[in-house]
């Protein structure tokens, strides 16, 4: 089958270049050429356009920076999907909120293509080492299309219900990040002006019961106070958003995601938007 990837930040060249890796047939697309011609070397086809990318495509991937982006690839008039063939799939792995996700349903079955969110838990060195994994919303059977290409990008894949329901689980699972993120820093912090010394906080708190394991990952910029970016601060703020619009949508409260998207939102003003979003300890070290 023919195969398209159109987005290649940090995360879709990482997943495009181990479907590479499998022998698949793929043409890719980015708006900045450069990783789009690192993959060239590696067997790629590059195409010129979006919209050539996709024209003989039989499944299509996108990993975009957010909503309106991928409307404006897709969902516009004279947008990529309505360059798709007909019975061709659409996997989304942006992520977007759930009302977005039926909305490119919706259109994806107006030009005959089969669509499903697929949403990925993990961060850079996940998706270099194809150790994602894939929330989908998407009947079985088109999942049982996709998956083969999913195993070669990640480790998982979890199908979560019906078109959308992937992005809403993914939603949840980056608001409990955004908080565990600034739950962590706190303690830190305290800690330190308690008079405990930094390492020994930095070495033993992720490793207690009550901590979230990926801290463990995180601990290392803290010490050093270096945050390369695995997954940027501004869209994790960019996701929070998305989850205090889903929630209005749904008249439930988000008390705490609410504060941390404030919390997350200060720090991208004071110029750490494109650092890793573990760079909220730096913004509360400050205040």
């Amino acid at each position: 089958m023919n195969v398209a990837f159109i987005g290649l930040g940090i995360m879709g060249s990482r997943m495009a270049a181990n479907l590479l890796k499998n022998g698949v047939n793929l043409t890719v697309y980015n708006r900045s050429s450069e990783p789009a011609e690192a993959l060239r070397a590696q067997g790629a086809k590059v195409a010129s356009s979006a919209n050539e990318a996709v024209a003989e495509a039989d499944v299509v991937f996108s990993m975009l920076s957010t909503p309106e982006v991928v409307r404006y690839v897709f969902l516009e008039d004279g947008g990529a999907l309505s360059k798709m063939k007909r019975g061709a799939i659409w996997a989304d792995c942006t992520t977007v909120n759930p009302s977005f996700s039926q909305e490119a349903l919706a259109a994806a079955q107006k030009h005959g293509i089969r669509f499903a969110d697929a949403p990925v838990a993990g961060t850079k060195p996940h998706a270099e080492n194809a150790e994602l994994v894939f929330f989908v919303g998407a009947d079985e059977s088109l999942l049982s299309t996709i998956n083969p290409y999913l195993e070669y990008m990640g480790k998982k894949t979890i199908r979560i219900g019906q078109t959308g329901q992937g992005a809403s689980f993914k939603m949840l699972v980056n608001i409990m990040l955004a908080q565990s993120m600034i739950i962590f820093s706190e303690a830190i912090l305290l800690g330190e002006k308690m008079g405990i010394d930094k390492d020994f906080l930095l070495n033993t708190i992720p490793n207690l019961v009550v901590s979230a394991p990926f801290t463990k990952f995180k601990a290392e910029m803290v010490r050093q106070d270096a945050y390369d970016v695995q997954f940027p601060l501004e869209w994790m703020q960019k996701d929070l958003h998305l989850a205090a619009v889903t929630a209005y949508e749904h008249q439930q409260p988000l008390y705490l995601a609410n504060m941390a998207k404030e919390l997350f939102a200060a720090a991208s003003k004071q110029g750490m938007s494109r650092l890793d979003f573990a760079a909220i300890h730096r913004y509360l070290e400050q205040q």
